[in-house]
């Protein structure tokens, strides 16, 4: 009896824990699809690559809350966004615009790829070259090796 107890105490405590999530309700289903994409979309500041949606950091939550009262005021998509930019700066978005200051972040896997491909070539000329290398050393061995051979033979014979 007192085990039950015990539980039923437990579970009435853990209650509150379990209804922390956000109950928002928008006026019509344009607005719920919108803060849906939106809090999708916008990265927490503070989290590793984690959307806000997801996040429970303090700034996520502000980030949604700042959202829905911006939805709920009328803004548009590109309203909310460039609030949210304008706030917390490009990195907020998962797809930040092409500009001056963002053009590295969009050419660096093409300026990789090219590097990639560039060392593949070097790498694939210097080993064309060292075959031909090879032969040469290869020939020019033989008749070195022959004459220093030929020369040892005449010492030794000398000797004798």
């Amino acid at each position: 009896m007192i085990k039950l107890s015990v539980f039923v105490t437990l579970l009435l405590l853990a209650l509150p824990l379990a209804a922390t999530e956000e109950v928002l309700t928008f006026e019509n289903e344009t607005q719920r699809q919108l803060y849906l994409q939106l809090t999708a979309e916008l990265r927490c500041p503070q989290c590793q690559n984690q959307n806000i949606a997801d996040s429970n950091a303090i700034v996520s939550v502000d980030m949604r809350q700042k959202s829905y009262e911006l939805i709920m005021q009328g803004s548009s998509r590109d309203e909310v966004l460039e609030y949210m930019i304008n706030r917390y700066g490009n990195f907020v978005h998962y797809l930040p615009p092409l500009n001056r200051y963002t053009l590295l972040l969009w050419l660096a896997p093409l300026l990789l790829l090219l590097g990639l491909i560039g060392l593949q070539v070097k790498r694939r000329n210097a080993q064309g070259a060292e075959p031909l290398a090879e032969e040469q050393l290869a020939s020019e061995q033989p008749a070195s090796l022959d004459a220093e051979l030929d020369k040892l033979i005449d010492q030794y014979r000398s000797k004798k």
